[in-house]
This record gives structure tokens, C-alpha cells and sequence, in this order.
């Protein structure tokens, strides 16, 4: 398995740099690129059965979230870290670091041997070649069409193109093939599942047996039926809904936050992040192991 990406630890590095933050926050910046790297240390030495490890490793994440989201955002006296959250993407972004994490240690014994990559990933979702009879482009002009995703579980793959046999003159690009492909949003609207369902036709058309999964922290919406869609299945993290608007409307300054930080703090330790959710898109990975497996098939005499 190649090297796992740090998505967050690069937010968090690139922070620190920021000229925009606050003199205040930078030690508690620092404090935190320190609690981070304990974090990722903690999940790498995690041990135990399956379900030992997954239980483990969702409360160091719930630990750790709760440190960036709020000892270092919404405790902060200044409202930078806060009212910048969507642009700087800490928070947004541990999900996507802990993903590949949980993958590769939670199913350690079934991924041994495959030449492998987790996590985000800019992957294949179709290819198209010039239309002119009199185009002097190698390879009949091909064009990769690429999507960025949260999280995938991929495959290294080199496409080349020539008008010639022997491949004298050819085109040769180097993309990945998504077989588990992942959105991760901290708060799902209707918008972002219309853009989600739009990416998993793509992702399917372009590689009929591959998987798309939703993954938020908040609904932000009604629910709609997955099945009128390609997304295979939508996972809420902590099976909880979004504070109201109104109420988030009180965060916006240091003094609002502290005003209504009992409220902030009751919602969100009333819904941690679920052992049985994160258990859920492991098992949904498991499946397609073993789907691909022809012992398995045999053993059940059908497919």
C-alpha cells in the first residue's frame, strides 16, 4: 500500500503561515499541529479485532475533533478561525484524514497484496478524443476527464493512444481508477446531494462496478431516496441534524460563542461520531472484497 495523504496536517501546516491569523491564536495553532500529530500517531498504533479496533480508532476521532472544533475554533477570542472555517477546511478535513487510516488498519488482512491507494484522489470518469479527420494530434487527441474525490480507494492506471501498431507515436496519461469512491461533507444540503448524484453517475458510467458513498456529519436536509440516484448509499456520521440557522447565527462573534457555548457543546456531545456508522461503510468495503473473490463464489455456488 503506498503512503496514506495528510489532508488536515496540511491545513493545519499551512496555517501557522497564514498572515491573516491572529497573533493570539498562533500558540494555540501550534498546540494543535502537536495534538495532531499524537492523534495520527494514537490511530496508527491501534490494535485489536476488528470491532475493537474500529471502536478505538472513532473515539480518538471524536477526541480529536472535538479539540479543533472546539478548544481551537470556537473557543478562540477572535473571530478569524471561526468565520473562515469553510475556507481554511480544518475541520472538513479530518474526516478525510482518518478515512484511509480506518481502511487500512480496520481491514489490514484483506487489502494485503493489492497495489492500492486511499484517500482524496483525483480519479478517471471518462475520456474523449478529436472530432477533426485533419487533426495532426498524437494518439487521436485524447482527453481524460478527471473528478477530485474525498476519499477513494484506487488503482494506478496508464492509458495510452496511437494511430500506429507499434505505438511509434503515441499519447500516454496516467490517472487512477475509483472503486470506492467517497464525499465528505460536514453538512449535507439538497444542492450537494444533487452535485453528489450527478458525480456518481459519472464515477459508474465511467466504471460500472464501482461504489459511491455520501458521507456527512449533519443532515442539512430532508432525506430523498438514494435509489432514484447512483449514490449507493448516504452514511450520517453522527445521526444528528444541523443546528438551526438561527442558533448558528449566535456564533458568529467570540462574545456570541460564549454566550451560547452550553448549547453548541450540548448538541454536539449529544451526537458523537457512531461506531455503527463508520462500521457500516467498512462492511460496505468488505463486501466488494469479497464479491471479487472466485473462492467465495464457489464456496456459495452462486454469483
Amino acid at each position: 500500500m503506498n503512503s496514506l495523504p495528510t489532508p488536515h496536517g496540511d491545513k493545519l501546516r499551512a496555517l501557522i503561515l497564514n498572515e491573516k491569523l491572529p497573533t493570539e491564536d498562533q500558540p494555540r495553532v501550534r498546540q494543535a499541529i502537536e495534538c495532531y500529530e499524537r492523534w495520527l500517531q494514537e490511530l496508527r498504533d491501534v490494535r485489536g479485532t476488528y470491532s475493537e479496533a474500529i471502536a478505538h480508532m472513532v473515539s480518538l476521532l471524536n477526541a480529536y475533533k472535538r479539540s479543533i472544533e472546539v478548544d481551537l475554533v470556537f473557543d478562540s477570542n477572535k473571530d478569524f478561525l471561526y468565520r473562515q472555517k469553510g475556507q481554511l477546511k480544518l475541520d472538513s478535513t479530518i474526516i478525510e484524514e482518518f478515512l484511509p487510516v480506518l481502511v487500512t488498519i480496520a481491514l489490514e488482512n484483506r487489502l494485503q497484496g493489492y497495489e492500492l491507494s486511499f484517500g482524496p484522489t483525483t480519479c478517471f470518469s471518462g475520456i474523449r478524443f478529436e472530432s477533426s479527420i485533419t487533426s495532426p494530434r498524437l494518439g487521436g487527441g485524447m482527453r481524460l476527464r478527471k473528478k477530485d474525490h474525498d476519499f477513494a480507494i484506487s488503482r494506478k492506471l496508464f492509458i495510452q493512444t496511437s494511430h500506429q501498431p507499434d505505438f511509434r507515436e503515441n499519447v500516454t496519461m496516467e490517472t487512477y481508477i475509483a472503486y470506492v469512491a467517497t464525499e465528505c461533507k460536514t453538512n449535507l444540503d439538497k444542492t450537494m446531494f444533487q452535485e453528489a448524484a450527478a458525480t456518481a453517475l459519472d464515477v459508474k458510467t465511467a466504471v460500472p462496478g464501482a461504489k459511491y458513498y455520501l458521507l456527512c456529519e449533519w443532515l442539512d436536509m430532508t432525506p430523498i431516496n438514494t435509489g432514484i440516484t447512483a449514490i449507493d448509499e448516504i452514511i450520517i456520521l453522527r445521526k444528528g441534524k444541523r443546528l438551526s440557522a438561527n442558533i448558528r447565527g449566535r456564533f458568529n462573534t467570540a462574545a456570541g460563542r460564549q454566550t451560547n457555548r452550553a448549547t453548541f457543546m450540548a448538541h454536539l456531545e449529544s451526537h458523537p461520531f457512531s461506531v455503527e456508522t463508520f462500521a457500516r461503510f467498512l462492511d460496505h468495503i468488505q463486501k466488494m472484497i469479497d464479491k471479487d473473490e472466485e473462492d467465495n463464489v464457489l464456496a456459495r455456488g452462486y454469483f
